[in-house]
């Protein structure tokens, strides 16, 4: 009989794409393996999971918002069929294993799959847990974390430290920079500039640049930007104004080890993945934290590098002064590109995918 994995969660890159490395590992090692994703209903996994080769359900479950909300009086009644619906899929998928790696979803099935005895893993992605992983951590029998310290949030008896799992493509970006100029159309006598702000974007980063854009014009440097959907067409014209032909603006890339492979130095926000990210590709970075965060993680996962002088950072308040002006200096000086390049290499966990699945398999065989 093949083992049957259910993987739940996801709303945002952060979720998803570690979710879908670990599926990956997964079915390398066994490709017999079956898996199900359970995601929320309307969520980006609904869409970048099946591109992705895999089969998903999504349930109709919503957050909290934090303020007072006329969306927030149906939340429990959408709670309560999203674990109705969550038993159903446990019930009919039959699971060997259920694996969480946060967001809505995540929690109703796996609160469904421990109900029915079934073993159940969570990955926290942050170097702080977020509130379903905290509440699902009870009744994890494995808890694999990216950072260590993480028992301030759950028992320490059940925790794996791991790192983050991160796609293949991306760990193979070292030999891809001659590849990823051809396919952006970069000049290879050109420093070049990779901005992203996570997979909706960050309005603060793109504010930033698309105000400063004449001085990174003017600087001779090359620069790709993943704006967002919101940003997208504010960043094209902003290119078309400038007559910016040394700007490639994308609202999303899907090609994100040849866009690492082009970069010499990258913008970024500072959500787990892209940290973990950053660190496996070995590039120098100006990490801007998202000051809304819950319990503002990011700025948490940013000083986890720049406490080992492995990034830079400036603050989301400062960024329209400050971010461009940081950038210009950083692509000016080899040397201090040379020196935290080195210094995020030693933070990598390249087999954090492997690390994970074999502990999901270690589940199973229990």
């Amino acid at each position: 009989m093949p083992r049957r994995i259910i993987i739940s969660g996801g709303g945002t890159g952060g979720h998803i794409y570690p979710a879908i490395a670990i599926a990956n590992e997964l079915k390398t090692i066994d490709p017999a393996t079956e898996i199900l994703f359970v995601g929320a209903e309307g969520k980006m996994e609904m869409e970048k999971v099946p591109r992705a080769g895999y089969r998903i359900i999504g349930l109709p479950v919503v957050g909290i918002k934090r303020q007072l909300t006329v969306e927030n009086l149906a939340f429990p009644f959408k709670l309560g069929r999203s674990f109705l619906r969550a038993q159903q899929v446990v019930r009919e998928f039959n699971p060997d294993v259920a694996v969480g790696v946060g967001g809505y979803a995540s929690g109703p099935v796996l609160l469904a799959a421990s109900l029915k005895g079934i073993p159940t893993l969570i990955q926290e992605q942050n170097s702080y847990a977020g509130l379903t992983n905290k509440l699902l951590s009870r009744r994890a029998r494995t808890i694999c974390v990216a950072y260590p310290g993480m028992e301030a949030f759950f028992p320490a008896q059940k925790i794996k430290l791991t790192g983050n799992p991160v796609r293949t493509d991306i760990m193979q970006a070292g030999g891809k920079r001659a590849e990823a100029l051809a396919f952006f159309g970069l000049d290879p006598n050109r420093q070049t500039l990779l901005i992203i702000g996570g997979s909706q974007g960050a309005r603060t980063i793109n504010e930033s640049i698309a105000k400063d854009l004449a001085l990174l014009i003017e600087s001779g440097h090359q620069v790709v930007w993943q704006t967002g959907p919101l940003f997208i067409d504010r960043a094209r014209k902003a290119i078309a104004d400038a007559g910016a032909v040394s700007v490639r603006a994308f609202d999303f890339i899907y090609e994100m080890d040849l866009a690492y492979a082009a970069a010499d130095v990258v913008v970024s926000r500072a959500g787990a993945l892209s940290v973990s990210e950053l660190c496996l590709v070995e590039k120098p970075a100006i990490l801007v934290p998202f000051p809304a965060a819950s319990e503002d993680h990011q700025t948490k996962n940013a000083l986890s590098l720049v406490n080992r002088q492995a990034a830079l950072l400036i603050n989301d308040r400062v960024a329209s002064t400050d971010l461009v002006p940081a950038a210009l200096r950083l692509l000016a000086d080899p040397a201090q590109q040379q020196a935290l390049s080195q210094h995020i290499r030693e933070l990598a966990r390249p087999q954090a995918a492997h690390e994970i699945a074999e502990e999901v398999l270690k589940l199973i065989t229990k």
